[in-house]
């Protein structure tokens, strides 16, 4: 799955090394100079993150592990529904683009996640936290709608709810229907709502991996590719 060596200049390093010094970071949160000594050198693995971040590469190797992971319990490689949501988290101090959540009281960025009915990622979009979560719900879509074609039902909570969205997934998808699972005005406390716990459930996998915890990236590329990389370790975990 990851792009050809380079047949010129010194010697390539273990793939397999590489690919096991960037899952320990995301699930150590470790910085990058802070890499133990029996990782290859922090720059080199550093190097090849970047690269496979710049071409997509993550989000490639996480569209086949999930196929083999809905294959393996019965499930067509394709889904055909789906749930969006968003996630607010902290930043710290770095030279990316940030903003304010005034609903969650969060200075940071946003990330706005589609997973399908097991909760496995479909895509990812990273903003500024002041975006809100129909403009970041249509930059998400815009990039990933292309790619499943079978989706047919779209599960939103009540942050996507009137007319514009859905008129605008209709024009971007005349076959793609919006339902919005909304929260009862008369309950109190906690409620386990339709679907919209499969996303919740994503969001809290996601989050037992310390680089997730906070938002450490300058970019967002960069954001948006440590999701993914979380995400191919749980399937990973799942097919071993």
């Amino acid at each position: 799955m990851l792009p050809a060596p380079k047949t010129r200049g010194r010697p390539p390093t273990n793939r397999r090394h590489i690919i096991d010094a960037i899952l320990y970071i995301v699930k150590g949160g470790v910085q990058w100079r802070l890499l133990p000594a029996e990782f290859p050198p922090w720059q080199t693995v550093y190097d090849n993150f970047r690269k496979w971040a710049l071409d997509h590469t993550w989000g490639s190797i996480n569209a086949c592990l999930r196929a083999e992971v809905r294959e393996g319990v019965g499930k067509r490689s394709r889904p055909t529904a789906a749930i969006l949501d968003s996630q607010s988290v902290k930043s710290d101090p770095h030279g990316g683009e940030v903003g304010y959540d005034a609903g969650k009281r969060i200075k940071g960025r946003k990330r706005h996640i589609l997973v399908d009915t097991l909760g496995l990622l479909l895509g990812v979009h990273v903003t500024p936290a002041s975006t809100t979560e129909r403009d970041g719900a249509q930059g998400l879509l815009s990039q990933v709608l292309g790619w499943f074609t079978w989706l047919r039902l779209l599960w939103v909570d009540g942050g996507y709810q009137g007319d514009a969205f859905a008129k605008w997934v209709k024009s971007v998808r005349p076959n793609l229907s919006v339902e919005v699972v909304k929260r009862s005005d008369g309950v109190t406390g906690f409620k386990l709502l339709p679907r919209r716990w499969v996303v919740e459930r994503t969001f809290g996998w996601l989050m037992r991996h310390r680089r997730l915890v906070r938002d450490y990236e300058s970019t967002e590329l960069s954001a948006e590719a440590w999701v993914y990389i979380a995400m191919i370790r749980i399937q990973l975990r799942r097919l071993a």
